[in-house]
């Protein structure tokens, strides 16, 4: 039997920088663009929120948790259909740089291919991240 709905994922990438440079890098919504390519190639910034307009999912609205010492980089995602998603993420220190951490959350209309599209991804884009951060 399928349990969607209570199913999640942890997909992480050490990036060799410090956590500090990764938190402030990614915690600006107007880096996204270059990183988090399932949000969209373009984001503005409308009162609180964030749009993109060219996501793969259509017009999305992004709404961060504030800046904050420690390393969490949670957001929701309202989608064209008025469902909000919650996105926990993480930029934990580490001896040796830091480690990114999204826990992707099955939604329970979600097929296994769908779930697995979406972990290709948010993996995608934590490698482009992790390029973007240590070429710098």
């Amino acid at each position: 039997m399928n349990d969607t709905g209570k199913e999640s994922r942890h997909l992480s990438t050490h990036i060799d920088r410090t956590a500090d440079d990764v938190y402030a890098y990614a915690s600006d919504p107007a880096n996204l663009p270059a990183w988090a390519h399932g949000l969209g190639g373009s984001i503005t910034e409308i009162g609180e929120r964030w749009v993109a307009e060219s996501s793969p999912m259509g017009r999305v609205e992004i709404a961060f948790t504030p800046r904050n010492e420690l390393g969490v980089l949670d957001h929701d995602v309202t989608l064209p259909s008025g469902e909000t998603v919650y996105n926990p993420v993480r930029v934990i220190r580490s001896d040796a740089g830091s480690e990114v951490v999204f826990t992707l959350r099955r939604r329970p209309e979600m097929s296994d291919a769908d779930f697995d599209r979406d972990a290709d991804m948010v993996s995608a884009d934590l490698a482009r991240l992790k390029e973007l951060m240590e070429s710098a």
